[in-house]
């Protein structure tokens, strides 16, 4: 298998930690929240022996990469900044963007601000929504009713943080089982918590988490190199995405409606909520998405696509990407 090499390369502001396996058309890959690199760990492999330089990067607040303190820092277009610092870093004019969860986000926006770097995208779990509508803060306080929603949970300063950094091991592992086909929470458990992404009043996220089980894609030495980076880290720089998105929607507004016309992919779970919540948003796609060459729902995979279904995932990347590459 090609060998796997650690870099620190500079980026807009510090350092930026990526992973690096094979050679070839450069393909970027970029994690979600809470994870790191290694979320891509099955994918650059098989990307490399497919012929391609697979790089997956620590996105700025996350484990090797800098972690600014300011909110401000995690705005889109400073991340999109960082992955066309890296294509520059590695002595690359042009690649394809691809992004798991908030990573289908930037990867999504990578493409849409930066067309002259990144020439496809791929987005995993969380489709794209084209800049614009309300504000984000507004939109996510009228969800739930007399509960709270996790992204209005998370955007508040601190707060997240005193619920997770005592026990970061345990509130992981809740978290991941929560939205993993096996393991989340399902409408007949009868003695299972309510819907894990609301808070109730004066509760915790984590109540809702099931407990002392692992979903299958996740064994003990995977959740201590997650649990390991962010013991280490805190969470605040992650949490800062949530936190920066009224000022995306500041950012990008004269970015409203718009389409992103590279050749595109979607890989999603038809158990994951990012799916089911956002499925207008997948209907749309011949109109937000006109290059896309393929859209793919995994039947009975939940939220983390490509470490539950590792294999069906490189299978339809390196289809995919044979078609892009072949078509430049």
């Amino acid at each position: 298998m090609p060998h796997r090499t650690h870099r620190l390369v500079p980026g807009p502001a510090g350092r930026i930690h990526l992973v690096e396996e094979g050679s070839g058309p450069l393909v970027l890959l970029l994690h979600g929240f809470p994870e790191s690199w290694y979320s891509w760990r099955h994918q650059l492999p098989v990307l490399a022996a497919a012929g391609y330089r697979a790089v997956a990067v620590d996105v700025r607040g996350y484990g090797r990469s800098s972690k600014p303190e300011a909110v401000a820092a995690y705005r889109m277009t400073q991340l999109v900044e960082d992955n066309a610092a890296v294509v520059e870093a590695l002595g690359e004019r042009s690649a394809v963007v691809v992004g798991h969860d908030w990573g289908a986000a930037i990867a999504a926006h990578s493409a849409l601000l930066r067309p002259d770097v990144f020439h496809a995208v791929a987005l995993l779990s969380v489709p794209y929504t084209p800049p614009g509508g309300p504000r984000p803060s507004e939109v996510f306080a009228r969800l739930g009713g007399e509960e709270e929603f996790y992204v209005s949970y998370f955007q508040e300063p601190g707060r997240a943080e005193r619920e997770i950094e005592p026990d970061v091991r345990g509130w992981l592992a809740g978290f991941y089982a929560a939205l993993s086909a096996d393991t989340m929470p399902t409408a007949d458990a009868h003695l299972m918590p309510a819907d894990p992404h609301f808070v109730a009043p004066g509760g915790r996220l984590r109540d809702r988490f099931p407990a002392d089980r692992l979903p299958g894609w996740l064994t003990e030495d995977d959740l201590d190199v997650y649990a390991g980076e962010f013991e280490r880290t805190g969470l605040t720089g992650a949490l800062n995405r949530y936190r920066a998105m009224d000022r995306d929607w500041k950012d990008l507004a004269a970015h409203a409606g718009a389409a992103i016309r590279q050749p595109s992919l979607f890989l999603g779970g038809t158990l994951d909520a990012s799916t089911t919540w956002l499925s207008d948003a997948i209907d749309a796609f011949p109109t937000t998405l006109p290059g896309l060459r393929g859209a793919h729902l995994l039947d009975g995979c939940g939220h983390w696509i490509q470490q539950e279904r590792p294999e069906e995932v490189g299978r339809h990347l390196t289809d995919w990407l044979g078609s892009v590459v072949a078509g430049r």
